[in-house]
C-alpha cells in the first residue's frame, strides 16, 4: 500500500490508499453509486486473459492535468507489468507493438497496430470507432469503456439545455448582448413550467437513467425506451422496447437522446420521427450526431413542428459554417462537451485504475462491452 498526492481541478489532496487487494472506499461508492455492473464471468476464465505484461497509457492534457502522477498511482494495481506512457493518440498507436493492454482508445488504428492487444480500455463511453472496425470481429480480446462514468455531468447539461429551451433563456442571453432590456421579446405562455410534463428518454443506459433521475425531480413524467429490456428504475413511469418509439414520441414534450451509435441507431431520428412528436415539442441530442437526419432536422424546426432542438453533438461535426442550425433561432449548439464537469476526471481515474486492479487479478470486469450489440 502507497499514498499519492493527487491534483484534481487545481486542488491538492492525498488519494485514498491504493491497494491491489480490492477497491478502497471511494472507488466501491463510485461502483454503488452509477450502479456499475460486474461482468458475469471472471476474466481469467476468458481464453486470451494472462497477467499483463506491457501496459500503453494514453496521458494527453486532460489525463495529464487531472492525474500528473497517474502512472505511479496504477503501478501498485499493474502488477509486474511494463507501464509505457503516450502523451498522444498518434504515439499511441506507435507504442502497441508488445503491448497487451491499452489504457486509451479502440479505434481501428489501435486494433491494426496493436496485434498483441487482449484488454483495452477505452476512454470514452462511445466505441462506434471502435466497433465500426472490421478488426474487433476477428480478435478475441476485451474492450470496456466509461459507460456511466460521464452520465451526471452530461444529464445535467441536458436538463440545462431543456430549461434554457422551455424557459427561453437563450432569447433574453441573445437581447442582454445587444444591451436592450425587451420584456416582449418572448410570449409569456411560451414559456413552460416543467412540472407535469412528459419527458421521453431514448436509450435508458447509464446517461439515459441519470438524465430520467433529475427530470422525474423536478416532477416531469418521464418515460423511455431501451433496447435490452423493459426494466427501469422507480423514477420512470414506462420502459418501453426499442419498436416503441414512435408511440412514445407522441406522448413526449421533450425527447432526449442518450442512445449509443449502432447500425439500428444511425438515422433514428428522421422525418418520420419528427412527425410523431407533440408539436412545439422540443428535441435534445447527448448521443452522436449521426442518429439524427440532419437536413430532416432544419426542415422540423423551419416548420414549427419542434419547438426547438439542443445539440451537444451533430451530424457532420463540426457543423460547417454557413450551415442553417448555426443561425436557427431556435436551436443551441455546444460543441461536444457535455460530458465535461470538475469531477468528472476523478471518476475517471477510479474507474481505470479499479479495472485494471481487475483485470490484472483476473476479476469480473465493470462496463463489458458487448461486442456483438455494439456497445
Amino acid at each position: 500500500m502507497r499514498r499519492f498526492l493527487c491534483v484534481l481541478g487545481g486542488v491538492m489532496m492525498f488519494s485514498a490508499v491504493v491497494s491491489a487487494a480490492g477497491p478502497d472506499a471511494a472507488t466501491a461508492q463510485l461502483i454503488k453509486g452509477l450502479g456499475l455492473k460486474p461482468d458475469a464471468q471472471p476474466v481469467r476464465e476468458a481464453p486470451y486473459w494472462q497477467k499483463p505484461r506491457r501496459i500503453v497509457v494514453l496521458m494527453e492534457a486532460r489525463q495529464l492535468e487531472s492525474r500528473p502522477d497517474a502512472v505511479e498511482w496504477l503501478k501498485p494495481v499493474a502488477g509486474d507489468a511494463e507501464l509505457v506512457v503516450a502523451s498522444s493518440r498518434a504515439e499511441m498507436v506507435k507504442l502497441l507493438d508488445g503491448a497487451d493492454v491499452l489504457l486509451g482508445y479502440c479505434t481501428h488504428e489501435t486494433l491494426k497496430n496493436g496485434k498483441n492487444l487482449r484488454y483495452i480500455l477505452n476512454y470514452s463511453a462511445g466505441v462506434d470507432r471502435c466497433m465500426s472496425s472490421p478488426l474487433i470481429r476477428e480478435r478475441d480480446l476485451l474492450v470496456t469503456n466509461m459507460q456511466r462514468i460521464y452520465g451526471p455531468g452530461i444529464a445535467e447539461h441536458a436538463i440545462g439545455m431543456m430549461y434554457m429551451l422551455t424557459r427561453k433563456l437563450h432569447v433574453y442571453h441573445d437581447r442582454q448582448r445587444e444591451q436592450q432590456w425587451d420584456r416582449r421579446a418572448v410570449a409569456r405562455s411560451e414559456m413552460w413550467e416543467v412540472q407535469g410534463r412528459t419527458l421521453l428518454v431514448v436509450g435508458l443506459g447509464g446517461i439515459g437513467t441519470e438524465i430520467a433521475r433529475r427530470a422525474a425531480a423536478l416532477g416531469m413524467r418521464v418515460i423511455a425506451t431501451r433496447n435490452s429490456s423493459r426494466e427501469g428504475p422507480d423514477f420512470v413511469d414506462y420502459v418501453g422496447l426499442a419498436h416503441e418509439l414512435d408511440t412514445l414520441a407522441t406522448q413526449a414534450d421533450v425527447v432526449v437522446n442518450a442512445t449509443p451509435l449502432t447500425t439500428a441507431t444511425t438515422g433514428l431520428f428522421d422525418r418520420k420521427f419528427f412527425a410523431k412528436m407533440r408539436p412545439g415539442a422540443y428535441f435534445i441530442n447527448v448521443g452522436r450526431g449521426r442518429s439524427v437526419v440532419t437536413g430532416d432536422l432544419v426542415e422540423a424546426l423551419n416548420s414549427g413542428q419542434l419547438g426547438g432542438a439542443a445539440l451537444d453533438v451533430q451530424d457532420p461535426e463540426p457543423l460547417p459554417t454557413g450551415h442553417p442550425l448555426w443561425s436557427a433561432r431556435n436551436v443551441i449548439i455546444t460543441p461536444h462537451i457535455s460530458a465535461g464537469s470538475d469531477a468528472q476526471m476523478e471518476r475517471f481515474w477510479l474507474l481505470v485504475r479499479e479495472n485494471l486492479r481487475r483485470y490484472t487479478s483476473g476479476e469480473h470486469m465493470l462496463n463489458v462491452v458487448d461486442i456483438r450489440r455494439g456497445y
